[in-house]
């Protein structure tokens, strides 16, 4: 390659994976695999040691990670939260142990799982869990400290023996358990599915509202030491052990500690041959020195140290033949094309289906019928098809049929998303899985619904809305085989006791896309009667927190669709509630003002100190702006009051907070 040509390449690689980090580190959405951008960036590595004088200075082979949010508060890092250098063989493996080797004599090695999630530091004064942040760019991450505080593992104090100062690093992950039933929901809802569990759990971790993450079952792995004051400590292995015993639960297992390059092989083989076992997700290893001076010794460069290395495992794919694609209907009339191949082995399981998510997929990867497909697991978790290999002889473009395949409507493509819908309500597809989804725990909570029963009715001719739910009667349900006497008397009990829930249980359940269990609360502690979510316009619903113009178009649109009035108006009929019954507002003393709370409260929690606010009319925000009216701080306040500090907001004491709460507000009787 001549120099000019070099030079044009390593500026296209450098934009090329410019753009592929801000996706996968900012958005949380990549577009290429893993293996892909790593192929690019060990040739962007290669061209720039052979023509450094072409090396863009902010290349993308210098910068940890992505940048920072603007939707989150910046916190530089004290100590840099550096990356590692991959490998990709056991011959580059050796090449490190034995550079590692040639300066330090025999050093010993800790070999781990190298976990697929979202590293962060996690902040401790005198014990007490006062801040967390993302990696960012490794020098600067963003402040998600409340929704850390929402994963169970991560301790909010630790033992007495804890130091005056202590910063950890972790991993935050998604189980693969809790990832499938994302993914699930989410094409239940008609959204578009996450990619895999690394993503999943960086999208959740920067949600505005802590309940989401709250909802999404994040855990953590800590597995590094970043800064400790008053206590020494001289190796990984100490400090691992030093973690557990002030209080941390989840310090990372599996740490092997080797002397040879023949021991870390075996190693990395074993946890290999053992992690489609393990409940996360592992990409790696992750090989390091475990003495601390030997660490200081072999130093690092601007982007990773240089005693420690990730063996990363190619991806596992493998080809098949695609026999047919069928089309499934979803809850909200999106029609899903999914790929029956003859059967593959994948992570140590048998595949034979794989989403093809929407007609842009199928025509960007040229998938035709009778192909031979290239497939892999995503995360090792939800099967894919990867592209067409080889196109079968005589094959042409699969294109998805212009009428619903279950009802025969003509469908229709919302401009602003890929998915092809079915507008029909009355669709059989979509009504079975509406009323699967209405009768769910979450949303109506009626016992003794599940799949097989609705479908019974649902063939006996006597359920064609979930509205007629409410019609059965006792004698109907004997008629069946499925209900005997016992079992036709609970249904009818249980069917009668979900007209007495609250009205956000009853929004949720009408499955208006976009929405959650927790939006339908957010949505009826602003709105508290059916009749006022009625009348809300795009405008006010915005302005509820964790609200964006997206969700609130969701919402308005539905609501105004004819065949949802009609529903709406059954169910009032039928008796069920229409009013929400969660916090009531027993005066309006703190109507129009915006609380933050930060810090630990000793006389309450925060969740019952956000109750409080909202029995009194007042609103509760994770952040501080400009338009908060207090900040109530707790012990070991963080970020939050020194920003609002800086902003000269008020600041509120707990014994402050508490004065308020208890003053006696005189009716105004003008």
């Amino acid at each position: 390659m001549d120099e000019i040509t070099a030079k044009q390449r390593i500026e296209k690689l450098s934009g090329t994976l410019t753009t592929y980090n801000e996706q996968y580190y900012m958005h949380d959405a990549p577009t290429v695999p893993d293996d892909v951008y790593d192929k690019l960036m060990r040739e962007l590595e290669t061209l720039e040691q052979q023509y450094p004088q072409y090396a863009l200075s902010d290349s993308p082979t210098r910068r940890v990670g992505g940048g920072v949010s603007r939707a989150f508060e910046k916190v530089p890092h004290a100590v840099q939260m550096m990356s590692l250098q991959d490998v990709f063989s056991f011959a580059e493996m050796r090449a490190f142990v034995e550079r590692c080797q040639a300066e330090l004599g025999t050093p010993a090695f800790l070999v781990e799982p190298k976990i697929d999630g979202l590293s962060v530091s996690l902040e401790y004064r005198d014990g007490i869990f006062t801040r967390g942040s993302t990696r960012g760019d490794g020098l600067v991450g963003e402040d998600v400290t409340e929704n850390l505080r929402t994963i169970a593992h991560i301790p909010e104090r630790l033992s007495d023996q804890a130091p005056p100062f202590l910063e950890v690093r972790g991993e935050v992950y998604m189980s693969r358990k809790s990832f499938a039933a994302l993914v699930e929901q989410q094409i239940e809802n008609g959204e578009s599915p996450a990619k895999n569990p690394r993503n999943a759990a960086a999208g959740s971790l920067r949600q505005k509202d802590p309940a989401v993450t709250a909802s999404r079952s994040l855990d953590i792995w800590i597995f590094n030491v970043q800064q400790i004051k008053g206590h020494t400590l001289t190796s990984h292995l100490e400090s691992l052990e030093y973690l557990k015993e002030i209080g941390f639960p989840a310090v990372i297992a599996h740490s092997h500690r080797c002397t040879t390059v023949e021991q870390i092989e075996s190693e990395i083989t074993a946890i290999g041959d053992a992690r489609s076992g393990y409940p996360y997700d592992t990409d790696g290893v992750v090989v390091k020195i475990d003495d601390f001076a030997a660490r200081e010794e072999l130093g690092a460069t601007t982007k990773v140290p240089k005693w420690a290395a990730a063996f990363k495992f190619p991806p596992e794919e493998k080809q098949t033949t695609l026999r047919e694609i069928l089309l499934s209907v979803g809850r909200t009339g999106v029609i899903t094309p999914v790929a029956v191949f003859d059967p593959v082995q994948l992570a140590g399981t048998e595949v034979t289906r794989a989403t093809l998510h929407n007609q842009d997929f199928i025509r960007e990867r040229d998938i035709r019928l009778g192909d031979t497909i290239v497939v892999r697991k995503a995360g090792e978790i939800i099967p894919e098809v990867l592209r067409s290999a080889v196109h079968a002889p005589d094959s042409v473009p699969f294109v998805l049929p212009e009428f619903c395949p279950e009802c025969h409507t003509l469908t229709v493509r919302d401009p602003e998303e890929a998915a092809l819908r079915c507008p029909n309500p009355d669709c059989p597809a979509q009504l079975m899985k509406r009323m699967i989804h209405f009768v769910s725990k979450d949303a109506m909570n009626i016992d003794g619904l599940g799949p097989q029963n609705l479908a019974a009715l649902q063939d006996a001719g006597l359920v064609h809305s979930v509205a007629d739910l409410y019609a059965l009667t006792r004698s109907q349900l004997l008629e069946l085989d499925r209900f005997a006497e016992k079992s036709a008397d609970n249904l009818i009990r249980a069917i009668a006791a979900s007209k007495e829930n609250s009205l956000d249980r009853l929004v949720f359940a009408l499955g208006i896309r976009g929405i959650g269990s927790r939006a339908a609360q957010l949505l009826c502690e602003r709105f508290q009667t059916m009749d006022a979510l009625l009348s809300a316009t795009q405008e006010e619903i915005e302005e509820i927190d964790g609200f964006g113009a997206t969700m609130a178009a969701s919402v308005v649109e539905t609501l105004a669709e004819p065949h949802m009035h009609q529903l709406i108006e059954r169910l009032r009929q039928a008796g069920c509630n229409m009013t929400y019954q969660g916090t009531t507002v027993e005066d309006m003393r703190f109507a129009g003002m915006t609380f933050v709370l930060t810090g630990t409260l000793s006389t309450m929690t925060r969740s019952d100190a956000k109750q409080q606010i909202l029995r009194f009319g007042g609103k509760v925000s994770g952040s501080v702006s400009k338009k908060t009216t207090f900040v109530v701080a707790g012990e070991a306040a963080g970020s939050k009051l020194e920003k609002a500090q800086a902003l000269g907001i008020p600041v509120l004491t707990e014994a402050e907070f508490q004065r308020k709460l208890e003053e006696r507000v005189v009716p105004n009787e003008n």
